[in-house]
């Protein structure tokens, strides 16, 4: 849940309404010990890597104890053990159901928000700390706040135009932040690490939602992250309200100038129903571009140890007048497939409003769905399971392969997909134009073995070498 199922993701096509959301498989239940192995294994390492904001010291025993691998192999050994079907448990008094087959992950996700809804209990006590309007944790079907909210985020993201009316101020954003982000490099060490890139991202973002007058607001993004530190803790945080209330004073000042070319002035523009509170959507805008750099980052890690790749992307950037809006396919598809291998969502959520069907069982309303995502992007069926293959994302095989989701999909799947893509591939052409980058440690991401199951984003470092 680092960024919520609503941040960007690759559309997929819905089933229509009359689609059948029932499933063959039937759950089996879990016993006490593989309910423990579960908690030990798979929701203790997410927990401690962050769900709403990363950890640092959570994500280097991640990466050093390969935590996403040992998860899949208990779930492969409990699919085994059970069949495909839900596996059922009970933690704490709520009823659970992680999905092991990639046909009940793409049912559950289409089958959003009725009988699948997004607005989890767990979700929502995180992500009220800072969003409580936010669409991802509204309630309601047709006509209701979710769908009211869904419709002004589409309009104002623009959602389904791959380039956004407001590209051409964004690109210029994007290539002028980048070009200090080297610059500094340049004068200092040479080198990008996490930190650095970081900075630069956070006030590329702030001047591409609120405007140039937000660039080196650090404040306003240190209280967000605050409020997502305590988003962490879920149920166990107190609500921070006098923190969230500074915050939302500080955002709205932001957008009350509506800058020319910048997403608050589209905001400013955009009709909303009452109750849709326009302002109370921008923090999950500012949450889900954290977790695009950090795929940003990664991929640009990944590029510097796989040659034919990036001979791919600068072929695409030769012959493309870089200071103007393009859609950088090949670019894209790395971004894409870098996400594909480390889930910046590791698990999608759902809880159901009523009973559902389930092969020869039915399961009750208020159960929740996980969906462990790397389960399905690693399958080692999947010839590139643990390979950098953005072709896939350009030759119609991802968009054919089941449960094949960087970041969710369905009716719940991210209405800045478009804006978030462009803003990664634009930032990735920018830095590989014309400089080159070696990696502190290139045995991690080399391309002739598997990719690491995870991968700490806090210790990439990366030496910036002018071409």
């Amino acid at each position: 849940m680092t960024s919520g199922d609503d941040v960007f993701t690759t559309r997929t096509e819905s089933a229509s309404p009359a689609a059948s959301l029932d499933s063959p498989h039937t759950p089996a239940r879990a016993s006490g010990r593989e309910t423990a192995r579960l908690a030990a294994r798979i929701v203790a390492p997410t927990l401690a890597g962050g769900v709403i904001i990363r950890r640092r010291t959570g994500m280097a025993l991640a990466e050093r104890y390969q935590v996403d691998r040992r998860a899949i192999a208990l779930l492969g050994e409990l699919r085994e053990e059970h069949g495909p079907g839900p596996l059922r448990l009970d933690v704490a008094g709520r009823r659970f159901a992680v999905l092991l087959h990639p046909e009940d992950a793409g049912r559950v996700l289409v089958g959003t928000p009725d009988p699948y809804s997004p607005a989890t209990r767990e979700k929502r006590a995180a992500l009220e700390q800072f969003q409580p309007h936010g669409v991802l944790i509204s309630e309601g079907g047709e006509g209701g706040e979710r769908e009211e909210r869904r419709a002004f985020n589409e309009a104002v993201l623009e959602y389904g135009k791959q380039t956004h009316s407001l590209a051409p101020a964004l690109v210029r954003t994007v290539r002028e932040e980048a070009g200090k982000l080297l610059g500094a490099a340049t004068a200092g060490d040479g080198e990008i690490d996490w930190r650095r890139f970081h900075t630069a991202w956070n006030r590329t973002v702030r001047r591409i939602v609120l405007g140039p007058a937000a660039r080196d607001d650090t404040a306003l993004t240190a209280m967000l992250d605050r409020l997502r530190s305590a988003g962490n803790r879920s149920f166990a945080a107190p609500r921070r309200t006098a923190l969230r209330a500074r915050f939302e004073r500080r955002l709205r000042a932001h957008l009350d100038r509506a800058e020319p070319g910048s997403l608050a002035a589209a905001l400013s523009r955009t009709p909303a129903a009452p109750g849709t509170d326009p302002a109370g959507q921008v923090p999950h805008w500012l949450f889900a571009f954290d977790a695009a750099g950090i795929a940003a980052f990664r991929t640009l890690a990944l590029l510097s140890t796989h040659g034919r790749q990036l001979d791919q992307v600068r072929g695409e950037l030769a012959v493309t007048d870089l200071s103007e809006p393009h859609l950088l396919p090949y670019t894209r598809a790395c971004v894409l497939d870098t996400v594909r291998l480390w889930p910046t969502t590791p698990f999608l959520l759902r809880e159901s409003v009523r009973d559902t069907r389930w092969g020869a069982d039915t399961l009750p309303a208020g159960t929740g769905f996980l969906i462990y995502a790397a389960l399905f992007h690693r399958d080692e069926a999947l010839p590139y399971s643990d390979r950098f293959t953005p072709e896939i994302w350009l030759d119609g095989t991802a968009r054919h392969t089941e449960a094949l989701l960087p970041f969710s999909a369905g009716p719940a799947g991210c209405p800045g997909e478009d804006l978030v893509l462009l803003a990664t591939s634009t930032a990735l052409a920018a830095l590989l134009e014309r400089h080159d980058y070696l990696p502190e440690r290139p045995a991690r991401l080399r391309p002739d073995r598997p990719l690491p199951h995870t991968l700490d984003h806090f210790s990439l470092r990366l030496a910036a070498l002018p071409r």
